[in-house]
């Protein structure tokens, strides 16, 4: 038999769960595509409205090859997360346009959870959340509406929502007790991390600049007592030591067990919360002591064993006035002299002049900073074009530049006069979250800077940046750039109301990374303990998951049936009122409803109108109103039922 076509109400809930599944996909997805969907859904919403007929299957096929082109043009391939979203989100359009029966809408809705699926692809916040839950209780409203009459959109939310309430417990219980896995349970796509930010093994001109626009959180750290001060917070990244004339590379490192330094000084102890940057390096501040699982590298990163594509979560004590590279190898020295033959000439040529009149190798480095002093260079997100010989450019010409160029120069120039230096990225500082207590480091504190080999002191930390720009070390990007437009709106000093309301989301924000998205088996564990249930391996888990689900189902099942039980002893009531009625001679019609039934009764006899309409309106609103069955007003009934002989 055929099934029944939609309704406009039905195609209509159809139509705003596709909608709500896709609008989070359009900040991932290309114009085009999001272009297209955006089309495909009017032209299906003026179907349903009467202005025209869903296209022939043949237009469809030609629609569904022509998505499957543009995707393919845009990505060169169909196999990863950005082109089968896009793929998904164009064929759930296209599926609507064939849709007419109530078999092909359930179709569209379990393609539209597909899609709220498809966000914590690219993120895992709260928002993202809020948002799948919406569209959840939408496609829910929508599957409702499939199968009942129609109903105000208002009521048939309100059912949704009820429905998604009554799944809580149970969602609680799993997400509790299910045992937890490392990593996600099935294989991302190869691209699943193509989108995330943060530095990167090489640094060319600008590198720094870029990445200091985005006011994304690269990590938090949580420190156990006092902060350290903002000239020791550099948080340690990617060490450059290679050269070509223009860009900066990592050099030759090795990883160890155990730091290569003997910690000294004052201890920081911290919890770092770094976000995921598809990358070994750990962001730690200098120099962190021995903690288990973790790697060390020769040139003093902080590294993990495999790229961090989750949120990590690590305790950690650091020293920052740790001497480190006391004897550091030769070819770690020889790399850190190494200059491209005629690579800013200018710059090498001021190295080895001031080479020739210094003392010594301190001697040197003071000389090179009161030079950079003396020349009053500028620090800007926004500097003049450089030539090709970049640093060349910046001291002697423009004058103008970001970190990147300040630290480059200063190593080219070290270097040339025969002192051995790198350049080492990371972020500088942070801004304190006076709502959770927490330092928060923002991709805008990227930070670069120098350091050089003395012998008998080794690797000295200095920032030529602060030669120049003191404010950036002590007040961060905003402080040293005031008034900037290409600051972060967030980050800019001059909306200290905005500023609050960012403080007051990343806690909230903060809290959901910790105990949601840090849920991991060492909380899962830790949570069980405190209950009682030490040492719980996978079985016991298992168990008591399994016992706690047939709880919360038991305890839903008892629930329905009181329901039922009521809306059954009402039902019965009413059918005894029906009978003595009928036994007067005036049975009910299979179509009339309390009220009609009642109408007709009153208009034949007079004298029963009082009762038989009391009892009619008591009996609707029991059975049809909001409120639910009141117990008390359902034993009312039931007593003038009872008392009710019509004769």
């Amino acid at each position: 038999m055929t099934e029944a076509r939609l309704r406009p109400d039905q195609a209509g809930w159809l139509i705003g769960s596709a909608a709500i599944s896709l609008a989070p996909h359009t900040l991932h997805l290309p114009p085009a595509i999001t272009a297209i969907c955006a089309l495909l859904l009017t032209w299906r919403t003026f179907i349903s409205l009467g202005k025209g007929t869903l296209p022939h299957r043949a237009l469809l096929v030609g629609l569904a090859a022509a998505v499957v082109g543009l995707v393919l043009l845009e990505y060169r391939q169909f196999f990863g997360k950005d082109p089968g979203i896009a793929l998904l989100a164009g064929l759930l359009s296209l599926k609507l346009l064939e849709t007419n029966s109530r078999r092909d809408g359930r179709a569209v809705l379990l393609l539209c959870f597909f899609m709220q699926t498809g966000q914590f692809l690219y993120q895992q916040s709260m928002l993202v959340a809020a948002l799948a839950l919406l569209g959840t209780t939408t496609a829910i409203g929508s599957l409702l509406a499939l199968e009942g009459h129609p109903v105000a959109p208002q009521l048939r939310i309100a059912t949704a929502a009820r429905l998604v309430l009554q799944g809580m417990p149970l969602m609680l219980v799993l997400f509790v007790l299910f045992p937890r896995v490392q990593g996600p349970l099935w294989g991302l796509p190869a691209d699943a991390y193509s989108r995330v930010s943060g530095l990167s093994d090489s640094m060319t001109p600008g590198d720094m600049a870029r990445l200091s626009e985005s006011s994304d959180i690269a990590f938090r750290a949580a420190f156990a007592g006092a902060l350290p001060q903002p000239s020791e917070r550099y948080w340690r990244g990617p060490v450059l030591s290679r050269f070509d004339g223009r860009s900066w590379r990592a050099g030759l490192s090795s990883t160890e067990a155990r730091p290569g330094y003997t910690p000294q000084g004052i201890a920081y102890p911290y919890t770092l919360t770094l976000e995921a940057h598809n990358q070994r390096w750990l962001l730690a501040l200098d120099f962190p002591g021995e903690a288990p699982g973790l790697h060390y590298g020769t040139d003093f990163q902080l590294m993990s064993a495999e790229p961090v594509r989750n949120r990590v979560r690590l305790s950690l004590v650091s020293y920052p006035q740790t001497p480190v590279g006391l004897s550091a190898p030769p070819r770690a020295l020889r790399e850190a002299l190494a200059l491209p033959a005629g690579s800013n000439p200018r710059t090498q040529a001021l190295g080895t002049h001031i080479k020739e009149t210094a003392r010594d190798a301190e001697d040197i480095l003071e000389q090179v900073i009161a030079d950079f002093r003396q020349r009053h260079l500028s620090y800007t997100l926004n500097p003049q074009p450089l030539g090709r010989d970049d640093a060349d450019s910046f001291l002697f010409d423009t004058r103008q530049g970001f970190c990147e160029h300040f630290a480059s120069a200063f190593v080219i120039a070290m270097r040339a006069a025969g002192v051995p230096a790198r350049v080492v990225t990371g972020y500088q500082g942070g801004e304190l979250n006076p709502v959770d207590g927490t330092l928060v480091i923002r991709q805008s504190d990227a930070h670069a800077w120098a350091e050089v080999w003395l012998a008998g002191k080794g690797w000295r930390r200095i920032d030529p940046t602060a030669a120049s720009a003191p404010r950036r070390i002590d007040g961060g990007l905003a402080a040293a750039l005031p008034g900037s437009d290409r600051l972060p709106l967030l980050a800019r000093g001059d909306l200290a109301w905005l500023r609050e309301l960012r403080n007051q989301l990343d806690a909230l924000d903060n809290r959901w990374n910790q105990w949601v998205l840090g849920y991991n088996p060492a909380r899962q564990k830790a949570l069980l303990a405190e209950f009682g249930v030490a040492n719980a391996d996978w079985q016991t888990i298992t168990a008591l998951m399994g016992g706690a689900c047939t709880i919360v189902m038991a305890l839903l099942t008892a629930w329905a049936l009181r329901r039922r039980t009521a809306a059954d002893a009402l039902d019965r009531s009413w059918s005894l009122f029906c009978k003595r009625l009928a036994s007067a001679g005036h049975p009910r019609a299979a179509w009339e409803g309390p009220q009609d039934y009642a109408d007709r009764v009153s208009r034949v006899r007079p004298e029963l109108a009082d009762t038989v309409n009391r009892i009619a309106t008591e009996y609707a609103h029991l059975r049809y109103g909001r409120a639910g069955i009141a117990p008390a007003a359902l034993q009312r009934l039931k007593h003038s039922i009872k008392n009710f002989h019509p004769r």
